[in-house]
């Protein structure tokens, strides 16, 4: 039995807010700001959209790590942030999570006729977020309402290690019965889940303008200048270079072009390690 390259994609794995729900990736930002709020410590949403993309009690020890946090933390307590403090905010992120999901719950405009135009190819739809399944399980019910169900659903807390680590996107492999690695494309909005996608071995695509990035919900793109708005791409381009997506682009609808350049290069015999 010998190898053979993949020629054509098998599978999109992508990512829940700023992807495919929720345009400027709110419903996770704005909580990390009340919940900390909650213990007398000031987190702007700058801030806390800063390690978007992890699981989110990794990403509140990330914020407690960042200097001016802990020296609010210090003052607030007289104690730097222990992994017990961590929790206790996480503990409280979750309920408040779950109650202001709706709130961002609407589908990326564009997002459902593009998920269309891949399963007429023959892709399968896996799914990962740095939610966990607590909250996950909301998502998910409230995209269905919307018309949006993927055919397999990761949350960050079901693996060993969340984002960047790869085990989100390789247990959608396994989930969907993908052959190849590299038959799969991973589709994100932050570096986190850029870097979990390089490091299984699929294609990636950061998406510049729908997510966490850019920070805007769709009306707030969509009045952008253009000198403006190339001036936030360069910007976020360079936010993104060290994680070396394969394809930067504005938001879902721009995929299907993607999806058909990969599908060219397999069939040329490229492979998403080696670029």
């Amino acid at each position: 039995m010998n190898y053979a390259n993949p020629t054509k994609l098998q599978a999109a794995i992508l990512d829940w807010a700023g992807t495919v729900v929720d345009f400027g990736s709110f419903a996770p930002t704005q909580i990390f700001v009340e919940a900390f709020a909650e213990f007398d410590v000031q987190v702007s949403i700058e801030e806390a959209r800063g390690p978007m993309g992890m699981g989110k009690w990794d990403h509140i020890r990330t914020l407690c790590d960042q200097p001016a946090v802990a020296e609010r933390y210090r003052k607030a307590f007289g104690r730097t942030p222990t992994d017990d403090d961590v929790t206790a905010i996480y503990q409280r992120f979750m309920p408040l999570q779950i109650e202001k999901i709706a709130e961002h719950s609407a589908l990326i405009p564009g997002a459902l006729e593009t998920i269309a135009n891949l399963r007429a190819q023959g892709i399968k739809i896996g799914s990962c977020s740095g939610y966990p399944k607590q909250v996950m399980d909301k998502v998910v019910e409230l995209a269905a309402t919307n018309g949006y169900v993927a055919d397999h659903v990761v949350a960050t807390d079901e693996v060993p290690n969340g984002r960047p680590w790869p085990a989100q996107a390789l247990a959608n492999v396994i989930a969907l019965g993908i052959d190849d690695v590299a038959a799969c494309v991973k589709i994100d909005d932050t570096v986190p889940g850029i870097l979990e996608g390089r490091r299984a071995g699929m294609w990636t695509v950061a998406l510049i303008c729908s997510g966490n990035a850019l920070g805007l919900d769709y009306e707030g793109y969509r009045t952008l200048g253009s000198d403006e708005l190339d001036s936030e791409r360069k910007r976020i381009h360079a936010l993104f270079e060290g994680s070396r997506p394969h394809y930067m682009i504005d938001t879902i609808t721009d995929l299907p072009a993607v999806i058909a350049d990969i599908n060219q290069r397999l069939a040329n015999g490229e492979m998403p390690q080696t670029n």
